[in-house]
């Protein structure tokens, strides 16, 4: 047969099975292992962007085989620092393959990883470390002019209750421990049970929030309800993974089906363009900030989904059940650190009258406040409320984890907003 093989039928050739339901179940860094046995020459983790002048360091492309072995060391070495089983552990990166090969080290080592955005200044770090109770913290050396591994140093002498520092080079200074060094010693251990993990709402440094390693696997699995990904797909964000939105659409929907994901940060217009044009079949991540720009983009015929993420309030949610040409659409609107909502082309229909929608309710249901008897029961004077696991969380304590109540109605704080009878947004209550 002359021309040889389309992309998607050599993907469809050389994929292996996705990790099982049993790995799915457990942690992501269990979902790693699972398909590292299973595919271990897949594509698990790449970067794309110009990474050496941002971070000093060359791009670098992780099969699972090779990601499982890094990780497993990692978390060897982290275990060799004796820290209590479920110690919060925080997570400081601008995003890429080291960022998700520490979240994960973290996470088979035992203990609560705590991701914080990248864009804290000195003081939110600070602010972070304290109010999340952190006893040790994995940077990097470089991120663009800045230098977290310094500046995490710093940020250091400010608390005692914080044991560890370590970074991934280069420039890491001295007190800080080498990733580098720890991921070439020998020696792997096998993933322990997740304990969960830790993000902050809003951003806020004073606003840590728990989550299940059960709830985030109920986020992922409602968020891939909308469109299951497969094996032979890529996943290319434009989200860092410190947050809940990130971590749904990206890695954990990646590792959930044992597919690859490929992240541009930063941002770069060539990075992103070359990546793009990638010949692998692909799912696009990308805020909705960013849509009007890409609309005037041609995206290539390997991108078979465009996942649009909004976060609430949202003034813009279009009406996307009428077909057009292109990939096909899901819009998916994060409720803070509580719920990722993904629906396939009817989110506006599904905020106008959930109860008609056909979500996964044994993980995300979603419906109108009730205000009572004496109350105008228009929807555009109802709040929205959400229950299920896959938006159990709670506010972190100082000590110990919570255990939310899955099946109780939550008030997620937002309302539709509605124009000739169409939701056209969301606001505040």
């Amino acid at each position: 047969m002359g021309g040889g093989l389309s992309a998607f039928a050599v993907a469809e050739r050389t994929a292996d099975a996705a990790p099982d339901a049993s790995a799915r179940s457990g942690s992501l860094s269990a979902c790693l292992f699972a398909a590292a046995r299973t595919g271990p020459q897949r594509t698990a983790l790449r970067d794309s962007g110009d990474r050496a002048a941002w971070c000093g360091r060359p791009p670098i492309t992780w099969t699972y085989a090779a990601a499982a072995e890094i990780v497993g060391r990692l978390a060897r070495g982290i275990g060799a620092w004796r820290l209590p089983a479920g110690s919060r552990v925080g997570l400081w990166f601008s995003g890429g393959a080291e960022s998700a090969l520490a979240h994960l080290a973290v996470e088979a080592a035992g203990h609560l990883p705590c991701p914080m955005p990248a864009l804290w200044d000195a003081g939110q770090l600070s602010a972070g470390i304290a109010s999340a109770g952190l006893v040790a913290v994995l940077t990097e050396g470089r991120r663009g002019a800045r230098r977290p591994a310094e500046d995490l140093a710093q940020a250091a002498m400010g608390h005692f209750g914080l044991r560890y520092l370590a970074a991934f080079g280069p420039g890491v200074p001295d007190g800080v421990i080498s990733l580098d060094a720890m991921a070439l010693e020998r020696g792997v251990v096998a993933p322990v049970a997740s304990r969960g993990l830790v993000t902050f709402a809003a951003g806020d440094p004073g606003r840590p929030v728990y989550r299940s390693a059960a709830a985030l696997a109920a986020a992922i699995d409602a968020h891939l309800d909308a469109l299951p990904v497969t094996a032979d797909e890529r996943i290319l964000t434009l989200l860092p993974a410190h947050d809940l939105r990130g971590l749904v659409t990206g890695l954990g929907a990646a590792l959930s089906a044992g597919a690859s994901l490929e992240t541009v940060i930063p941002f770069d217009e060539a990075g992103f363009r070359a990546g793009l044009m990638r010949p692998v079949p692909t799912r696009l991540v990308v805020p909705s900030l960013i849509e009007a720009a890409l609309a005037a983009l041609p995206l290539p015929w390997t991108v078979r989904a465009l996942n649009v993420v909004h976060r609430a309030p949202a003034s813009t949610i279009l009406d996307a059940t009428v077909g057009s040409a292109g990939p096909r659409r899901l819009d998916s609107l994060v409720f803070d650190e509580d719920a990722v909502l993904t629906r396939s082309g009817d989110l506006a229909a599904t905020l106008a009258d959930p109860d008609r929608t056909p979500l996964p309710r044994a993980l995300l249901d979603l419906a109108f406040l009730d205000l009572g008897d004496d109350q105008d029961d228009a929807p555009a004077y109802r709040g929205l409320a959400y229950r299920g696991l896959a938006c159990a969380t709670a506010v972190l304590p100082r000590s110990g984890v919570p255990d939310p109540d899955a099946l109780a109605w939550r008030d997620s704080g937002y309302r539709p907003v509605l124009s000739g009878g169409a939701v056209t947004g969301i606001e505040a209550a």
